[in-house]
């Protein structure tokens, strides 16, 4: 029996656990939602600003203040793109699903990084993927699959396009890039400074964006709702913030192709909360689904091997 060594199989724990973090978005921005008129990029940019503040306070308790310089010096270029593919895969992705519903935007727009990410580091290695491989992706794109467009209790919110489709593609695509680029970061600098600096550049790109977009569509800057600014700073602080250390840390000792598979934990969660909290019914499908991408994330742990250092 091939186990994982100590350090790959706690990086993956550490990516499921940021899959889980970002399984309680929905449900929050939903909340959020019936409680203001906030568009959800006003959301995002909100987010954003409490993940950053949260993360330079991390930086300066922590004194990682030198590690976040050497960072910007030396690999200043790569951070600013790992944040600008996180900020697109946000950005897309809520364009995706008011352009196709929640159900098919993440279908595609989870379902398309580790697909990617296999055939990219197929090319890079000049080889095809494993058995093993492919029967471990086929098997969480199955679930999540069942999960999100069968059985997991999502309204459709909307009708499915082709726009709405390449969006969602083009937002997955984003996410993996994210995290392929993002690991020799964290491997060299470290996961606290990794996540500040992309996370910074996330903020700067989405606020504005928010900014503009409510001016130009007449939608409200603000809100007075103390629960919906609670919900703000917890989307913030947890969802992104812990959520990106998370992954980061994960990413030092896990490959990106192993953790966009880890983090299809997120519909899996969300639809457990709908199904706990929402009153929201969970089908035979939904639960097949759901135990198909455990199985699936489970399987990774015989195939983790130390990756190699970029």
């Amino acid at each position: 029996m091939v186990t994982a060594p100590p350090r790959a199989a706690s990086g993956l724990l550490l990516v499921c656990a940021a899959g889980v973090v970002w399984g309680t978005i929905g449900p929050a921005v939903a909340i959020v939602g019936d409680r203001t008129s906030l568009s959800v990029l006003m959301m995002g940019a909100y987010r954003s600003v409490a993940a950053v503040l949260v993360m330079v306070a991390v930086v300066a308790v922590g004194r990682h203040w030198t590690t976040c310089r050497r960072l910007l010096a030396e690999a200043g270029g790569r951070a600013v793109l790992v944040g600008l593919l996180t900020a697109a895969f946000q950005m897309l992705f809520f364009v995706a699903v008011l352009a196709t519903g929640v159900s098919v935007a993440t279908v595609v727009a989870m379902g398309i990084p580790p697909v990617l990410l296999l055939v990219l580091h197929a090319a890079r290695d000049r080889r095809p993927p494993s058995v093993p491989q492919l029967l471990t992706v086929a098997t969480a794109l199955t679930g999540l699959l069942l999960v999100t467009l069968v059985g997991g209790g999502h309204a459709p919110g909307g009708e499915t396009t082709v726009a709405g489709v390449l969006i969602a593609l083009a937002s997955g695509s984003a996410y993996a890039l994210s995290a392929e680029f993002g690991g020799p970061l964290t491997k060299t600098y470290g996961a606290v400074p990794t996540a500040t600096a992309t996370l910074s550049v996330v903020c700067a790109a989405l606020v504005p964006l928010g900014v503009v977009a409510a001016l130009v569509l007449d939608q409200p800057l603000t809100t007075s709702d103390p629960v919906a600014w609670s919900l703000l700073v917890y989307l913030g602080v947890v969802t992104m913030a812990l959520a990106y250390v998370l992954l980061f840390a994960g990413l030092r000792t896990t490959s990106s192709g192993n953790a966009v598979l880890a983090t299809l934990l997120e519909p899996v969660t969300a639809v457990l909360i709908a199904v706990a909290f929402l009153g929201e019914a969970l089908t035979l499908p939904g639960v097949v689904g759901s135990a198909l991408v455990l199985l699936a994330i489970a399987s990774l742990g015989r195939q983790l091997e130390e990756p190699e250092p970029k």
